[in-house]
């Protein structure tokens, strides 16, 4: 879509830089006189945007009034916010460009222009989330064609270049670092080929930093199973106007986004305004941390960008107290207070010190089934399973560590945790502490920077001495794109109804999103992932209890062997260097020579090939009229769902594995597809058909007419339990709308389009809940759901509902906002609920039946 058109009722505040440039601005510091003097950074930068982009609907002038007296409407007002770029990593922006195709081919239906359609503001997307670990130190999935796509109409994939043997340093006085595996890699050849996207030479004596053999065969797979996905990512950016594409084995979105993509100061056309950004990838407010980045641009640039700061007021100069911002709340840490902490075994808001970590996991093994509890019984809490690995006899039981992963998330971009990582493992290794081989182990940094300082510091070898071998570059074990566990591990877990537990320094770890099996999962440090890998349980108790023994018998302690500040702090000054952030920017803009060489159409309307499992023009646009249609009731509606409390995204809209036996897998198998090549739901958001059928597919989903956790309802016309998809087809051919009944914080967990779009396509035309994530909510509405609520404190239970009913609503010609509405249901109760929209844009949206409606008929 075509940028807000501004009415410029702020153009009185455009300035030119300075005399001799041509460059302007809105010196939005003349806005209030000294009230700007003490707005806080944040504000200031939502202030700006605000004032350029007010256009009188979207952005109104009372909006940025609201901002400029942010402190007196902060609880009660909420403001628009135009960022100057977005930030999508691949499992959303496929479906954000598939939306855009697709409304390209509704406009040209209803005698528009579909050259027209594009994203307004500067996009970049990485392809960071189609890594698999196929190819491991404990998973090497030799079959044919691992994870799925389809290899013979890929074509034949570049070979790997593998170089037999890297030159030795030769003893250079000015070497601080080492660049070779030395004698600690697995197996010869374990580091083999310069992967692409990292630094091409070792600062220190000019040799080639290699990768290891694993990150390569994983590569060569992920763009062989993704052609489809990447040839319609390049087609998008082609054709779209500010769409850039970052191709896999760069890097994670938000690690790119620090190192490369940030800009400070925005410049287009001659107007300079702040960078912001919003991002689709929970990880992207981490750059609010970036001070000043000035990598790559000139002296004179950088004081053409320090001049404009100066004069909006936007260059934080601590020695200048005056206007000093005035906060809402400034909050005092003591730092002595904060202590080790993981989180889990469920959700990521569930801090527990390490110190509690044996207590507190035996608390969930006695606690009742929910949030925290496993209910098992107390004479099974002890209960061991043998097994047999690799020749080998191991003893698994509650709490035995299966999968342990330093993944490419927030606090992987800070090297001093990673290279904290590195020598907690060099040491371990010395003391000849090793990782139980039947763990899933696995290490994917965020970006080629990472594997540059971790080699160049010599720490890598030890890392991949325990088994954290470099697996690519992109989001994996949290998404579920982990190695599989091995058949002994699986068949003991079953056999002992074992809690095992993954490990990894991810921020989600919603039950069951590792892997299907593996029921207690926890958040750590990258170094604390090492140590309880090494462990091999989390029920421990690191002050009294030993990770393991040195050769000759003696316990080694997690205090034995965990790095100081002061050896983190230096490695980190010798080997985080500045020329490794300029090596990288430069292979960014050099390119991916898969990327490079990969076909792609360049028409203005995508050639969708009917025969895609990938990619699929999907059904929201096939009803679309070029005027909007009356609000129409909701009558007689059965309830698909009747969930509880903190449903998330992840419940609705699973990221993960497809199971064999789901709605999903069943389509897929009608195509001619294996279960090999089934890929992730991730992987497949652009398919319409396969996200719908995977809606509400989570097997820990718990809905209260099934009484268990399974991804199952009933069909109360015909009394059948069905899987969710299959009821809601039935439903709908017997023209029965559905709604969704929910609990406090319906939605909560990642901002997830497709947890709206899929229930959309299931016929749901409204979900009532106590309460929702608030993000969530907005794609609702922007899909055309009601987002109904409950009356304060009154619920499902409390009104007497069994879900059983059928519900009926009408909805007034004019709608307002949080409008309360009377629902009658069958058996004859009649009770108010809230419709929760917030404004008018929101009304507006829902009357065109969502925003990509809205957007469409703009065009048309």
């Amino acid at each position: 879509m075509d940028a807000p058109k501004a009415g410029y009722a702020f153009e009185y505040l455009i300035e030119t830089l300075n005399d001799s440039s041509h460059k302007k601005f809105f010196d939005v510091s003349k806005l209030g006189g000294t009230k700007y003097d003490v707005l806080p950074y944040s504000i200031r930068v939502l202030l700006e945007a605000a004032v350029r982009n007010c256009d009188g609907f979207l952005m109104k002038k009372e909006d940025v009034m609201n901002i400029l007296d942010w402190k007196t409407k902060q609880s009660n007002v909420e403001v628009p916010f135009f960022p100057a770029r977005v930030l999508l990593q691949d499992f959303t922006g496929i479906p954000a460009m598939v939306d855009f195709a697709a409304m390209r081919e509704a406009v040209k239906t209803l005698g528009g222009d579909p050259k027209k359609v594009h994203p307004a503001c500067p996009t970049d997307l990485t392809v960071d989330h189609s890594l698999q670990i196929d190819f491991s130190k404990c998973a090497i999935q030799n079959a044919p064609n691992p994870g799925g796509g389809d290899l013979q109409k890929a074509g034949k994939l570049s070979p790997l270049k593998v170089q037999p043997k890297k030159l030795p340093c030769r003893g250079q006085t000015t070497c601080r670092g080492s660049c070779d595996s030395g004698e600690l890699g697995r197996n010869s050849g374990t580091f083999s080929s310069q992967i692409e996207n990292t630094p091409i030479l070792c600062p220190f004596h000019l040799q080639p930093v290699p990768e290891p053999e694993t990150v390569l065969k994983n590569q060569e797979v992920e763009f062989g199973r993704n052609r489809e996905r990447l040839q319609f990512f390049k087609w998008s950016s082609r054709v779209f106007k500010n769409v850039a594409v970052i191709p896999p084995g760069t890097g994670m979105a938000h690690q790119v986004n620090l190192e490369y993509l940030s800009r400070v100061v925005f410049e287009e056309k001659d107007l300079l305004f702040p960078d912001s950004v919003v991002g689709t990838d929970s990880h992207i407010t981490m750059v609010n941390g970036l001070g000043i980045l000035g990598w790559g641009f000139s002296k004179a640039k950088l004081e053409s960008m320090e001049t404009y700061l100066k004069a909006v007021k936007l260059f934080r100069n601590d020695q200048n107290s005056s206007g000093e911002p005035e906060y809402s709340q400034v909050i005092q840490i003591n730092l002595n207070s904060i202590v080790p902490s993981v989180s889990g075994p469920k959700r990521p808001q569930d801090r527990v010190a390490v110190t509690d970590m044996k207590s507190d996991f035996q608390a969930c093994l006695n606690e009742k089934v929910g949030f925290k509890g496993f209910q098992i019984a107390a004479e099974k809490q002890k209960d061991i399973v043998s097994i047999h690995y690799e020749g080998s006899e191991y003893k698994l039981s509650h709490g035995s560590v299966v999968i342990a992963a330093v993944i490419s998330c927030t606090n992987n971009c800070n090297p001093s945790v990673m290279l904290a990582a590195g020598l907690l493992a060099k040491k371990a290794v010395e003391a000849g502490l090793r990782v139980k081989p039947y763990i899933r182990t696995s290490l994917s940094p965020g970006s080629g920077m990472v594997t540059h300082y971790l080699s160049s510091s010599g720490v890598l070898p030890y890392l991949s001495k325990l088994g954290f071998e470099i697996v690519g570059y992109g989001c994996s074990t949290c998404v579920g794109n982990t190695a599989p566990l091995s058949d002994a591990v699986l068949n003991a877990v079953k056999q002992g109804d074992l809690v095992t537990c993954g490990i990894l320094s991810g921020n989600k770890n919603f039950e069951g999103r590792l892997c299907d099996c593996v029921r207690a999962n926890y958040l750590a440090s990258p170094p604390l992932v090492v140590a309880y890998a090494i462990a091999g349980t989390v029920n421990i108790d690191f002050q009294t209890e030993p990770l393991g023994t040195d050769p000759t018998g003696k316990n080694i302690y997690l205090h034995d062997i965990w790095p100081s500040r002061e050896e983190v702090h230096r490695v980190e000054e010798e080997h985080v260097i500045l020329s490794m952030f300029k090596a990288l920017k430069d292979k960014i803009e050099m390119g991916n020579k898969r990327w490079n060489s990969l076909e792609a159409p360049d028409s203005v309307l995508f050639p969708w090939d009917l025969k895609s499992t990938y990619i699929r023009c999907p059904s929201f646009f096939d009803k679309l009229t070029k005027e909007p249609v009356a609000l129409q009731a909701i009558e007689n509606a059965h309830v698909l769902l009747y969930l509880g409390d903190s449903v998330t995204t992840d419940h609705i809209s699973p990221a993960g594995s497809i199971a064999r036996n789901s709605a999903a897998a069943k389509y897929l198998t009608n195509r001619g597809l294996t279960p090999r090549e089934f890929n992730s739901y991730g992987a497949r958001r652009g398919n319409d058909a396969v996200m719908t059928r995977g809606t509400f597919a989570n097997i820990k989903l718990f809905n209260k007419f099934i009484g268990k956790p399974a991804p199952k309802t009933i069909h109360f016309p015909s009394g059948q339990t069905l899987d969710v998809f299959e009821a809601a087809e039935l439903y709908q051919k017997e023209g029965i709308p559905l709604i969704i009944l929910a609990g406090k914080k319906y939605g909560s967990g990642n901002s997830r389009d497709w947890a709206a779009k899929g229930p959309y396509l299931l016929g749901v035309k409204a979900v009532l809940a106590e309460s929702y994530e608030k993000i969530h909510k907005d794609h609702l509405i922007g899909i055309g759901i009601a987002p109904l609520q409950f009356l304060p404190g009154e619920n499902a239970d409390s009104l007497g509902l069994s879900g059983r009913e059928t519900f009926s609503l009408t909805f007034p010609e004019e709608l307002s906002p949080g409008i309360t509405l009377n629902i009658q249901t069958s058996t004859g109760k009649v009770f108010s609920v809230i419709a929760s929209f917030e404004d008018d844009v929101e009304i507006t949206l829902y009357k065109h039946g969502g925003l990509l409606n809205f957007v469409a008929r703009k065009f048309s």
